[in-house]
């Protein structure tokens, strides 16, 4: 007897979306309200228009929506969701008379955040914004001093401290942040306080709403209470004591909707390709009057001019395969994804073992360092380099220019990560392909798997058999290669282990006659 898969109940707001394919794109001198110094640094970037996406936001935000309802925008990769909350914030903000952080925005990871703080970065100053990160990319000091403004101290004047502290400030209205940094600084950074906030943006929000990241979202959450209902007893009389006389003061209003909740309240805006409807995840944000804004009615979308394809591989001769279709692509910019960091790690260096392929590849996981990620992304940007082997850790809002194809070297365990993945091609409007290399026992699965996203045939892609052949002698010496690389790694790695545990052994005393 089979047993029928539960299925999990859709919110009733999630039932009556607003459809984003009904709004067209607008030139920015028709886009009403926008502030000219926007629309000057808009141009700036290269923009003439805002994208549907954008246009249906700013229709909640700053339009006849006037920020009313709280957002959860889920829209295809690509389609331009980042600006589309960065500019209806930043227009807001621009009458702000005293700085203080106004608006957060949480993402998953550090590149992503690096991206998201370059977007505002190109708008805010315009209006006289100041924008902030927080990603553990430097030190927790040098960030601090980036983010929060210490008062003068004159030479020859003794200060009382409590004093001192009092005058501790914001130095910016706007900060991007990954969890875990964020939590550093909330638990112990003296002037740093949520308490102004009045935009919350959480991207990639089923990723951080899955992951619990140091419980960030009920702090958050919590250190914007209203004053009266705090969950913190001391908050009012330490943040009083803390943060002088500027204060943002919350109280439970009557107006319609807001019985029994803090008001003015915390706008949030929550965003993802494959937003979930999980009614207890969803919870979690203590959502108000939501609207859920979709491109159609399917709950899985794919880039309007994506194309799809399946390339059937022979047993054992998948890498082969892969370096015949990047020799077919040329030096066209490409992506290819692997199912862990080592095998990016792995199968990188056997690309760069086959010879010369005429084209340059570099490896990109979350095995690097941060720097080293941002160096070879640089490089890939500016076309030194034309593949990327990556894990996941850039399937997720990661943008690059021109990139046209994106090779599934290891097919996606669900419909989500193929999304992701597939949507780092075909963005804003441009053509894009999406190769995903199978055997044969994989193909069914992977049918299956691409309805979800109403994708009911995907196309076979054949390489010629004779370009498989004249690689093999290639493929049998860079094997090898690969064999003596792997052994070389991985002897280092137990030399510098038998240093390290020596070292943690050896005693205090030892160390100093040494």
């Amino acid at each position: 007897m089979e047993v029928k898969k539960r299925s999990t109940p859709i919110l009733p707001w999630m039932r009556s979306p607003v459809d984003v394919n009904q709004f067209e794109a607008c030139a920015l001198n028709l886009v009403p309200c926008l502030d000219p110094r926007l629309e000057v640094a808009l141009d700036k970037m290269g923009f003439s228009s805002l994208f549907p996406v954008q246009v249906a936001v700013w229709q909640e935000t700053i339009g006849p929506g006037a920020f009313e309802r709280d957002l959860c925008i889920n829209s295809p990769t690509g389609s331009g969701k980042t600006l589309a909350y960065a500019l209806p914030i930043v227009q807001k903000l621009s009458t702000r008379s005293v700085k203080c952080l106004r608006a957060l925005v949480v993402l998953p990871t550090r590149d992503l955040a690096l991206q998201v703080k370059e977007v505002f970065a190109a708008i805010a100053p315009a209006v006289g914004l100041s924008v902030g990160l927080a990603v553990g990319q430097s030190s927790i000091a040098d960030e601090i001093s980036e983010l929060i403004k210490r008062p003068k101290l004159e030479a020859g004047i003794c200060y009382d401290p409590e004093d001192v502290t009092c005058e501790l400030q914001s130095s910016v209205d706007i900060l991007v942040a990954t969890p875990g940094r964020l939590m550093d600084h909330i638990n112990s950074t003296k002037g740093f306080t949520l308490e102004h906030l009045c935009y919350l943006v959480v991207d990639e929000t089923d990723r951080l709403l899955r992951e619990a990241y140091q419980s960030w979202l009920p702090t958050v959450l919590q250190f914007t209470q209203s004053n009266e209902e705090s969950l913190f007893p001391l908050a009012n009389s330490f943040l009083s004591s803390t943060f002088g006389s500027l204060k943002t003061i919350r109280r439970c209003g009557v107006e319609r909707g807001f019985k029994g909740k803090p008001h003015p309240r915390l706008v949030k805006m929550v965003l993802s390709a494959t937003l979930t409807q999980d009614p207890s995840k969803l919870a979690q944000l203590n959502l108000h009057h939501p609207l859920l804004m979709t491109t159609g009615k399917r709950r899985y979308q794919l880039p309007e001019k994506l194309e799809s394809y399946k390339l059937i591989c022979e047993s054992n001769l998948r890498p082969l395969y892969l370096v015949a279709l990047l020799q077919e692509l040329g030096e066209e910019k490409c992506i290819v994804f692997t199912s862990s960091t080592e095998s990016t790690h792995r199968l990188c260096m056997l690309l760069n073992l086959f010879g010369d392929l005429g084209i340059k590849i570099k490896e990109y996981s979350g095995l690097q360092h941060q720097s080293r990620r941002s160096k070879t992304l640089k490089s890939f940007r500016e076309g030194k380099v034309q593949v990327l082997v990556s894990s996941d850790a850039m399937t997720r809002g990661m943008d690059v220019q021109g990139v046209r194809n994106v090779i599934n070297y290891d097919i996606p365990a669900y419909i989500k990560t193929y999304i992701h993945r597939a949507g780092r091609t075909a963005r804003a409007g441009q053509a894009g392909r999406c190769f995903t290399l199978l055997h044969k026992y994989e193909v069914k699965r992977f049918k299956k798997m691409l309805q979800k996203a109403d994708n009911e045939s995907v196309p076979h892609y054949s390489v010629p058999s004779s370009s498989i052949e004249s690689l093999r002698a290639a493929y049998n010496s860079a094997l090898g290669k690969l064999k003596e690389t792997v052994e070389s790694e991985a002897s280092r790695k137990r030399k510098f282990g038998s240093k390290f545990s020596k070292l943690s052994r050896t005693k205090p005393t030892d160390r100093r006659k040494g």
